[in-house]
């Protein structure tokens, strides 16, 4: 049986996996990625890694900046392809390059579909404190992560599991499950409709989103700290100093019943126990301004937090 002819689209590091993974099952013809972007102090262009990747793989890569216009479904078409994998590519894509190849758009999504539709999945399963989490196997639609699911793949989603995390090994599941499901494509039984009335949305993080509510029970506050790792970093403010916390979990001490949300209870090897408006969190690691992340105990070395006003 001969490969199938197709090409590739995706843009970030998760989607590495699964270009490796088309590779490996089809014969892969073209590569489109988001254009190169500015990054770093000094905002210099930087490729994405699929590019990159690609381009290390002798593979023809194209950086559209516009989709609807018409020239790039043209240029898929005259590839007369049997299938486009996508995998985090960045845009929705338009009808005309959904329809150009022989069996539709497949698309790698990371969440368990219908939970999670949109940009960010991975941090807003985390955030949300989800137990299981997982990648879906799809064939795409022009609605934002709508299409039926050929299959999905679950994995539990660890206590301490920080969004980075769990981004790195959803990306080898989401390319494992890939490779499977192309060794048998297209002889595969039909997608599966998703339940709209189950949908829920992972729209993009914002900047302001990394702010912890104290108020929140210590389960939540513990989640939405690893949901923010990396970006964009959860934060809280002692004083004037704005600080970045990271290694969030529940802690087993009690808060005493006078105690503020935010109060600082205790300091010790495990980090910073927090009041919360219910139960207790630790913090493993703090971030001062201009400064290095270094474990709490380090940073409250010589400080008295019991004499200063709780983090808010």
């Amino acid at each position: 049986m001969s490969k199938l002819r197709a090409a590739f689209m995706g843009s970030p590091d998760f989607a590495v996996p699964s270009l490796l993974a088309t590779v490996e099952t089809c014969e892969v013809v073209l590569v489109a990625s988001q254009p190169d972007r500015p990054a770093g102090r000094g905002r210099k262009l930087q490729p994405p890694p699929v590019k990159v990747a690609a381009l290390e793989l002798g593979l023809p890569v194209i950086q559209p900046r516009k989709l609807r216009n018409g020239e790039v479904a043209a240029k898929l078409r005259e590839l007369e392809l049997d299938v486009i994998i996508v995998a985090a590519y960045g845009r929705i894509l338009p009808l005309d390059i959904l329809e150009a190849p022989r069996h539709g758009c497949i698309n790698v999504h990371a969440s368990l579909l219908p939970r999670w539709r949109g940009a960010a999945p991975i941090q807003r399963a985390v955030a949300a404190g989800d137990p299981t989490t997982g990648v879906a196997i799809m064939r795409m639609e022009e609605g934002l992560d709508t299409g039926p699911v050929y299959r999905m793949v679950s994995t539990p989603i660890g206590d301490e599991e920080t969004s980075g995390e769990l981004f790195e090994r959803l990306a080898r599941l989401g390319g494992e499950a890939l490779a499977d499901f192309l060794r048998e494509f297209p002889d595969v039984p039909p997608p599966t409709p998703q339940d709209d009335a189950a949908m829920t949305l992972a729209p993009m993080l914002r900047k302001e989103e990394g702010a912890v509510d104290w108020s929140r029970p210590a389960r939540a506050i513990a989640a939405h700290i690893r949901g923010m790792d990396p970006w964009p970093g959860a934060t809280c403010m002692r004083g004037e100093d704005r600080l970045k916390l990271f290694g969030a979990r529940t802690s087993d001490l009690e808060a005493p019943a006078e105690a503020t949300a935010g109060a600082v209870l205790a300091v010790d090897r495990r980090g910073l126990h927090v009041a919360c408006g219910e139960g207790v969190v630790v913090i493993r690691e703090l971030q001062p301004p201009g400064k290095r992340r270094m474990p709490a105990k380090a940073y409250a070395s010589g400080k008295r937090f019991a004499e200063l006003e709780p983090l808010t």
